[in-house]
């Protein structure tokens, strides 16, 4: 059967089968079909876990709410309406997260692709009640998600500065996360994912769908996997406020790139994994008061880290050389750029990105997608339209920036756009924290709020 017409007569249901771990090779495997392909997914540990949780039944719903996510990947090759799960059950608030990351996860997906899958996807499980008494008594210490960008290494320093006891972690380390991972200096704990290679070569053929998948969910739920083995009591992640707004309208919804990152996917997550363990294993983001400008200020303070950090989503495919830690080409690498531009002297940031972002003409129609002067938002883990909008005409004021290229050409429109006072405004408004008090801003806890607040100021 040509994949045209796998496509065509598509499966009417994606079956998410039961995964194992095995204590021996400390792997996990996960099985999944759709239709008449089979695949299965590998996660390989690290040595030294505790053998009783890997055997335990707490474990394996783990493993179970963990299969369900990161079938996404496999699931996107033909989309179909129904995922069952008949080999176990979930919660009520494990289904709704399950959901959540089918349909809102593969926004993206769905919009790029001209798919219309929001309210039509069903659940095929089996309701169970929760855990009256999960057996988890985690040691106080925290996984931290080093992603080798800028975020991440934040949150790093700011729990180093904090005194906070804390272990970097990532999935399929390479590139800049190993060198973050070093400079932190703090001994890592790294799983290696495998993902099934018949799934990579069915999406580059014509006939089956390829796109993007909700990462962080994946990683976070890698991560819950490790908690639990090793006895953590926090998962730490470093998702800035900007990352819960959306791109673009789709299907009756508003579509984010960054959906998983955001504090709506965070409290789904936060509540089925407070149900899972008995409220013992906390998760948040310890940046999320915080704009995409505000950490580039923090992060300016410092120059540990300007030879290994890197935010180009294509820095894992240009090989590792260090002078090709930044295509210098992308929305991403413009938009970091830009907003590290008004804390950085011009031969500082040129150093890092290995040349001058604002300074090439060819760059024009990108950076006014960034500042909403033209198109839509662009599918990358970018800021808010008007934060990038605020950074670039600030530097129409800096004598440092302002005669660079794209800096004069773009502040006179940006100001007859946005008008002077609302781009003042808008600076002034991302450089200051959210409110505390206010619950439906972050989920940081008070005291670790507060620290990081005194540590934070200017």
């Amino acid at each position: 059967m040509s994949p045209t017409k796998h496509r065509r007569l598509h499966p009417t249901r994606f079956l998410v089968k039961r995964p194992t771990f095995d204590l021996q090779t400390a792997t996990a495997r996960f099985p999944y079909r759709l239709g008449e392909l089979s695949f299965e997914e590998t996660l390989v540990f690290p040595t030294g876990f505790a053998p009783e949780m890997a055997a335990s039944p707490l474990f394996q719903q783990a493993l179970n709410l963990t299969a369900c996510i990161i079938g996404v990947s496999y699931f996107k090759l033909l989309a179909p309406l129904e995922i069952a799960m008949p080999d176990f059950s979930l919660t009520p608030s494990q289904q709704k997260l399950v959901l959540d990351v089918y349909e809102n996860g593969l926004g993206e997906f769905y919009a790029r692709n001209t798919l219309s899958r929001f309210g039509k996807i069903s659940l095929n499980v089996k309701t169970a009640a929760p855990e009256s008494a999960p057996v988890f008594v985690p040691a106080s210490k925290a996984l931290i998600l080093i992603g080798g960008g800028k975020d991440s290494l934040v949150s790093a320093q700011l729990a180093l500065d904090m005194g906070k006891d804390f272990t970097p972690f990532a999935v399929n380390p390479k590139g800049p996360i190993l060198a973050s991972a070093k400079g932190i200096s703090l001994a890592p704990l790294f799983v290696k994912r495998t993902l099934d290679p018949e799934m990579i070569r069915l999406g580059k053929l014509e006939g089956y769908y390829n796109g993007h998948v909700p990462a962080t969910a994946i990683n976070s739920m890698i991560a819950l996997l490790t908690a639990l083995l090793f006895g953590y009591d926090e998962i730490i992640l470093s998702n800035e406020r900007s990352a819960s707004q959306g791109n673009v309208a789709h299907d009756g919804r508003f579509v984010n790139h960054q959906h998983s990152k955001s504090l709506a996917f965070e409290n789904l997550l936060r509540a089925a994994l407070f149900e899972l363990t008995g409220a013992n294993l906390n998760y948040y983001s310890l940046l999320r008061p915080f704009s995409e400008l505000h950490i580039a200020g923090i992060f300016s303070r410092t120059t540990r880290f300007d030879k290994s950090f890197s935010s180009c989503n294509a820095n894992f495919t240009l090989g590792s050389s260090p002078e090709r830690l930044w295509c210098g080409a992308c929305p991403k690498c413009h938009f970091v750029f830009l907003i590290f531009a008004p804390f950085m002297d011009p031969e500082r940031l040129c150093a890092i990105f290995n040349g001058n972002v604002l300074d090439n003409p060819a760059h024009l129609a990108s950076f006014r997608q960034l500042c909403g002067l033209e198109g839509q938002k662009p599918w990358e883990c970018v800021g808010e339209i008007l934060e990038a909008a605020a950074a670039l005409f600030a530097l129409t004021k800096n004598s440092r920036w302002k005669d660079f290229a794209l800096v004069s050409t773009l502040g006179s429109e940006l100001e007859a756009f946005y008008g002077e006072a609302r781009l003042r405004t808008s600076w002034n408004d991302l450089m200051q924290n959210s409110d505390m008090q206010d619950a439906n801003t972050h989920n940081i806890p008070p005291v670790l709020h507060a620290a990081i607040t005194k540590l934070t100021s200017p």
